[in-house]
């Protein structure tokens, strides 16, 4: 007879569980810690660099569009346009929709008259997106197509409502073509050809009858297709009842139909517009192109605000951070000479994980250089 021990079988007594649960408990804790800072930080640097791309890219676009206000204009210009009680505007296209704050915005005047220049600051005329802060503002430039050589054309002012454009061989002596280019665009042209709501700047002398000849500028919006004649002649509507109102063909001054029958060249002039469209959620800033649909720059835009150096050449004074471009000193656009942007402030698209948005603003000044110049050196 053998004696055999009972087999003894060993486990966890209840509190080595109860410890080893609690431990367990503490480094689940701190590794779902660790897991939720990583994705807040991830979060959180994913939307950083989303709003820094498109913040540069808005503040760019701007900052590139502001430097050439101007250009191609000839210094301190000022293009007189026409009334006839009714002022030439801009902010609208050929859907007859207007955007800045919901209407249109009409060119300055001096005295009666209404006048086109390099920039037109456009104070409060944006909407109020916060009450402490204010209206937003509005900003228009202008300055000549650098790409579309339409000065290589000679015109014709063929009656009040049309216009010849015809090629020349040879090519006047103003007519500077790229290298490699042989000949400009035709005025139809499917990507650079003139379209409905583009403007034209004519410089015109009457065809016969005056010694000296004085040049007529004039600004009209193109109204309709182009027609082709033949292979260097095309003829352009500038109808009556244009969406930007620049034909008033029974205008005292400043019309096509002050000047039928007169010769010269043209330019296609770029009247850009920087608003802000707060009737889509979120608030995006907007870039408009003479009489053309506006497209979008940058979504999440939170303030938009300028202010702008003006130059006296009469007192010789330097007038800076005018809010309203010097209108109340008073002082016209073509005197500025900086604009100085004070606020081009966007936010993220989202909320980070705690709440909140990310935000950055633009604060820089540009210099307007093809606006106002003026010799301060004595002359020898």
């Amino acid at each position: 007879m053998s004696n055999r021990l009972p087999k003894r079988e060993s486990g966890f007594s209840l509190l080595e569980m109860v410890v080893s649960m609690a431990l367990g408990t503490i480094v689940l804790g701190a590794a779902v810690q660790i897991y939720i800072q990583g994705v807040t930080a991830t979060w959180t640097v994913t939307q950083r660099a989303e709003l820094q791309q498109d913040f540069r890219a808005a503040s760019n676009m701007l900052t590139k569009d502001l430097s050439l206000a101007g250009s191609g204009l000839g210094n301190n210009v000022q293009i007189g346009l026409p009334t006839t009680g009714t002022t030439p505007v801009y902010g609208c296209d050929q859907s007859l929709h207007c955007y800045i704050n919901g209407g249109a915005a009409a060119y300055p005047k001096q005295g009666t008259v209404p006048y086109l220049y390099g920039l037109i600051p456009g104070w409060k005329y944006g909407p109020i997106l916060n009450a402490a802060q204010g209206p937003t503002d509005v900003v228009t430039v202008v300055y000549t197509d650098p790409n579309f050589y339409l000065n290589c054309y000679n015109v014709t002012v063929t009656t009040k409502t049309v216009v010849t454009f015809t090629l020349p061989s040879p090519l006047p002596t103003g007519c500077v073509l790229p290298s490699g280019m042989s000949a400009p665009q035709n005025v139809n042209d499917t990507v650079a050809g003139l379209t409905p709501g583009d403007l034209i700047w004519f410089t015109l002398t009457p065809a016969a009858g005056c010694n000296p000849c004085t040049p007529s500028p004039v600004v009209a919006e193109v109204t309709g297709a182009v027609t082709v004649v033949n292979s260097t002649t095309y003829t352009v509507p500038f109808a009556t009842g244009d969406v930007l109102k620049f034909n008033q063909t029974s205008a005292a001054s400043g019309s096509l139909g002050n000047v039928v029958g007169d010769v010269g060249t043209s330019k296609r002039i770029l009247v850009i517009t920087y608003y802000i469209d707060n009737t889509l959620t979120p608030p995006r800033l907007m870039r408009q192109v003479s009489g053309h649909s506006p497209i979008p720059v940058a979504e999440n835009v939170a303030f938009l605000q300028f202010s702008y150096d003006l130059y006296n050449s009469n007192t010789e004074m330097v007038l800076p951070d005018q809010a309203d471009g010097g209108a109340s000193i008073p002082l016209t656009p073509n005197q500025i000479t900086k604009i100085n942007i004070k606020h081009m402030a966007i936010d993220s698209a989202l909320k980070g994980v705690n709440g909140g948005f990310q935000g950055l603003d633009l604060q820089t000044s540009v210099s307007a250089r093809d606006l106002t110049y003026s010799n301060g050196y004595p002359l020898q």
